[in-house]
């Protein structure tokens, strides 16, 4: 494993992973710091590197009337306070050029969705900010033409970025995670799993996503297995009241008892 291009994840045990989890949206200041404080208390027990995710604002949804966020302003100095109050990196997607510049002064890694990896300017505006970038692979690209979209950020003279898979589009309504694409994908960046996509059903005619939360373990457990460098996450104490995303969020409750099976098997595959 090679962090040397992220260098915001400290202190790395050289037999664990890293990781990036929060809500899905920002909904407010108290549910965003009290999500952050249990993760970190488990995170610091458990050595685990924490970047707090959640994001500014929600571009892309199925129907107009879905929660798209709180204010753009006003949800990325939550992230910036949750920030500083933890000592630990922030991470939010992007979706249009002006957002780079803006959000990049409240965080310290900036998202490109995977709908919008291919957008050759918005990934440009993430890179020339200087910030980590953390390329979400597309449900419909090959492993292998990431290598692509990281090229676009090493030519703006930034190499400090990492890709994530969040699953390939399987017919219209559901995804899979071919885990042959982390060892392809490492050879071009960090790479990280993307456990709460991955598990999404998109398309549901209702026009509200829907998930597999029952397979959250599954997922985590075989990315681990296959030596992913990283995980995303979703995590929320009251998914099924989330504003967003809620169908396939972990419910905080849980999020402990799954990270130690995760260092374990870590640990485990570690002595191969």
């Amino acid at each position: 494993m090679n962090l040397n291009n992220i260098p915001l994840i400290k202190n790395l045990e050289a037999d664990n992973f890293f990781l990036l989890a929060g809500p899905c949206a920002i909904e407010g200041e108290e549910m965003a710091m009290r999500i952050a404080e249990h993760i970190v208390t488990v995170t610091d027990k458990l050595k685990i590197p924490y970047v707090f995710k959640g994001s500014f604002k929600k571009a892309n949804r199925s129907r107009i009337d879905s929660f798209t966020g709180i204010g753009d302003e006003k949800a990325l100095k939550i992230l910036q306070k949750v920030g500083k109050e933890f000592g630990v990196p922030t991470v939010t997607d992007i979706h249009e050029n002006s957002d780079a510049a803006m959000a990049a002064e409240y965080v310290d890694i900036l998202q490109i969705p995977a709908f919008l990896v291919r957008q050759t300017d918005l990934v440009v505006a993430a890179a020339n900010t200087g910030k980590v970038v953390n390329l979400k692979k597309g449900q419909f690209m090959s492993p292998e033409s990431m290598k692509h979209a990281v090229q676009k950020v090493l030519d703006c003279n930034n190499e400090s970025v990492m890709v994530t898979d969040r699953g390939t589009m399987f017919g219209y309504q559901d995804m899979i995670v071919d885990y042959r694409g982390i060892p392809t994908m490492q050879q071009y960046a960090t790479t990280v799993l993307d456990i709460t996509h991955s598990l999404q059903q998109p398309n549901q005619s209702s026009g509200v996503t829907g998930g597999r939360p029952d397979l959250i373990g599954t997922i985590a457990k075989a990315g681990i297995a296959v030596g992913v460098d990283g995980l995303f996450l979703e995590t929320h104490f009251d998914p099924a009241n989330a504003k967003s995303d809620g169908a396939n969020m972990l419910h905080l409750d849980y999020f402990e008892d799954l990270m130690k099976k995760l260092v374990d098997i870590r640990q485990t595959i570690n002595k191969f």
